[in-house]
């Protein structure tokens, strides 16, 4: 079994640090690396591609520095980028095919590759039409194939899912998952739902650094105790939610129901829930009104009973 290390990786343009000493040991299954727009995903994963030179660290497979490995290293990777590039006019199965002479396969091998790939992500119907004829989804589609031509170990993703609709998010969310028996599979993202389901482990990622990394059920049993339910009347909702994280908003016939992620209860009456990864997240990516990220202070929201709304007072509490 493949094990990919990243050691203390570092990105700097200038005296900014895009990737801050990211450390973790990869293996076998799938990865979510989730974070914000901004966060060092790409930049991190065309480094572990090796299509950009770490300004600091190392990245290891089995011990070997992957700048060492050269083509070697390159041949185990399937890489489908966030912008990916395709040729218009060209079919499905021209297209594929071009980007296995690219990838120095075989052609009668290709061939047979090719159609595998096109059953594999259902285009069978579509391998000859044009690719301007396809629909977003369908170009995802086509982006993993030619990922998988030299039938990589290493299979990285980048924001996979961006514009998709919901039918195509699972669709592709399926084709991932069947994939990931017997390879490792990193795949990058801000949408929670793409690896609720399907990441064996999530790294959290913000300002370049990594936060977490644990599996889901290891991130939502951090986060018991620190996600609330309560009912506020309708005209208090505004000044909670200016108080405090909320992750959801319901009315209701008792009032508005709020969904609050905080360190403690945020008032009286408020119960514990079971978290769930949009709770975990909020918790790691809350922001201030400043827009300056947090490290899990909350502000404290003081109801008066005999007043419209309530007041916020800020409290470093953790």
């Amino acid at each position: 079994m493949l094990e990919l290390t990243l050691d203390q990786v570092t990105k700097q343009y200038g005296k900014r640090a895009v990737v801050d000493k990211f450390s973790c040991t990869l293996t076998h299954g799938v990865y979510g690396l989730l974070g914000d727009n901004g966060a060092g995903k790409t930049t991190l994963l065309r480094m572990i591609c090796g299509i950009l030179e770490l300004s600091d660290g190392e990245i290891l497979l089995d011990g070997c520095n992957i700048c060492r490995m050269g083509t070697e290293y390159r041949r185990m990777l399937g890489y489908l980028p966030q912008n990916f590039g395709y040729y218009p006019e060209f079919t499905a199965r021209r297209f594929l095919l071009y980007m296995a002479a690219l990838k120095a396969i075989p052609k009668d091998l290709a061939e047979a590759k090719v159609e595998e790939l096109l059953e594999l992500v259902g285009l069978v119907p579509e391998k000859n039409h044009k690719v301007k004829s396809f629909s977003g989804g369908m170009v995802r589609r086509l982006g993993i194939a030619q990922a998988l031509l030299n039938d990589p170990e290493i299979l990285i993703l980048d924001e996979p899912t961006a514009g998709l609709d919901p039918r195509e998010r699972i669709r592709f969310r399926n084709i991932i998952s069947a994939l990931s028996r017997d390879r490792m599979v990193i795949l990058s993202t801000h949408i929670v739902s793409d690896v609720e389901y399907i990441a064996d482990r999530i790294l959290l990622m913000r300002g370049g650094q990594l936060l977490g990394n644990n599996s889901m059920e290891g991130l939502t049993i951090e986060l018991r105790g620190k996600v609330w339910e309560c009912y506020v009347k309708p005209e208090q909702a505004e000044d909670y939610q200016a108080c405090f994280s909320v992750s959801n908003l319901r009315n209701t016939e008792r009032g508005v129901r709020l969904r609050i992620v905080s360190d403690d209860c945020p008032l009286e009456g408020a119960v514990p829930v079971d978290p769930d990864l949009e709770d975990v997240y909020l918790y790691y990516f809350r922001e201030r009104n400043t827009g300056e990220p947090t490290e899990g202070t909350e502000r404290d929201f003081q109801a008066d009973p005999g007043k419209k709304s309530g007041k916020c007072k800020k409290n470093g509490r953790r």
